[in-house]
C-alpha cells in the first residue's frame, strides 16, 4: 500500500478553480506525472515530447532516488522535478505526483512513463474523452487497434488474465489494465492521494475504481519500445507479478 495522507478540511476539496475560455468551454488545469528511476538516457526526449505535443499540460518528474544522472539532467535542463529522499517504487512515486496535483489544484492528471514508450500526441484526445464521456479514468490501450509496440509475450499473457478478471469480477473488461498511460479526474486524484498500492499498482487501481463504481474507459494509443534502459520486470518477476496482482485483485473483489 502507498502512504496514507490524513483527511484535510472539506473546504480544500473545493479549492481548485476552473477558468472559462472565450468560447464558453471550460479550461482545466492538467498535469503529467512522470515517475522516473534511472531514466537519464530518455528523460530529456520524454519531456520534449510533452512540451511540443501537449503544450496545454504542465508536467513534473518524480525522481525515485535514481542512481544515474536523472536528477542532474533535470536540474541542468530546467525540468521540473520532485526528488524523493528514499526509493518508494512505482506506486509511491506516482502517489507523490497525485499529492502534488492535489495541493496544486489540478483537475486532470495523467501518468506518463519516463522511458520514451508513451506518445504525448495522444494526451489532448485523452483529456477530451475524459470530459466528453464524463469518465473518471481514461486508459490508453495498445490492444484496441493493435498498433505499435505490443509488449513481450509473457506480459501479454498476464494482461489477458487481468482483462478476464476485470470482466468476470467487476463487469468491465479492460484490454490494457497494465498500461502506465492513464488519465483521471479530480475525484480519482482525491482517492489516490489517500490510498495507492505500492507495487505494480496499475491493475489494482483499475479494479479498485471499478469496485467503487467509477467510470473507466479506454481509447486506442500507440506505444513504442523503451528508448533506453532496461525494464525492471524480468521473466521471473513477470510470473511473480501475475500471481501477486491476481491475488490483490481477488482481495479487492472481497472488500
Amino acid at each position: 500500500m502507498g502512504y496514507v495522507m490524513e483527511d484535510e478540511d472539506d473546504s480544500k476539496d473545493q479549492a481548485y478553480e476552473v477558468e472559462a475560455k472565450a468560447d464558453g468551454s471550460m479550461k482545466m488545469k492538467k498535469l503529467v506525472i512522470i515517475p522516473a528511476f534511472n531514466e537519464a538516457e530518455s528523460i530529456i526526449e520524454t519531456v520534449k515530447d510533452i512540451r511540443e505535443n501537449a503544450p496545454e499540460f504542465d508536467y513534473v518528474v518524480i525522481n525515485d532516488c535514481s542512481k544515474d544522472d536523472t536528477l542532474k539532467i533535470c536540474k541542468e535542463e530546467k525540468i521540473k522535478v520532485l526528488d524523493l529522499p528514499i526509493n518508494l517504487g512505482i506506486g509511491g512515486a506516482v502517489q507523490t505526483g497525485y499529492v502534488y496535483a492535489y495541493h496544486q489544484n489540478y483537475d486532470i492528471v495523467v501518468q506518463f512513463d519516463g522511458d520514451g514508450q508513451h506518445d504525448a500526441a495522444f494526451l489532448e484526445d485523452m483529456a477530451k474523452k475524459l470530459v466528453d464521456e464524463d469518465a473518471d479514468m481514461v486508459i490508453g490501450s495498445r490492444f484496441i487497434e493493435k498498433q505499435g509496440f505490443q509488449s513481450s509475450g509473457v506480459r501479454r499473457i498476464g494482461i489477458k488474465i487481468f482483462s478476464f478478471l476485470s470482466g468476470t469480477l467487476f463487469g468491465k473488461r479492460i484490454t490494457d489494465a497494465t498500461s502506465g498511460m492513464r488519465m483521471c479526474n479530480r475525484r480519482v486524484i482525491e482517492l489516490f492521494v489517500k490510498d495507492y498500492p505500492r507495487d505494480y499498482p496499475e491493475p489494482e487501481t483499475v479494479c479498485r475504481l471499478l469496485r467503487k463504481r467509477c467510470r473507466v474507459v479506454e481509447m486506442p494509443v500507440q506505444m513504442k519500445e523503451r528508448s533506453a534502459g532496461v525494464s525492471s520486470i524480468s521473466i521471473n518477476r513477470s510470473i511473480y507479478y501475475m500471481i501477486k496482482v491476481t491475488l490483490a485483485i481477488l482481495i479487492e473483489r472481497l472488500r
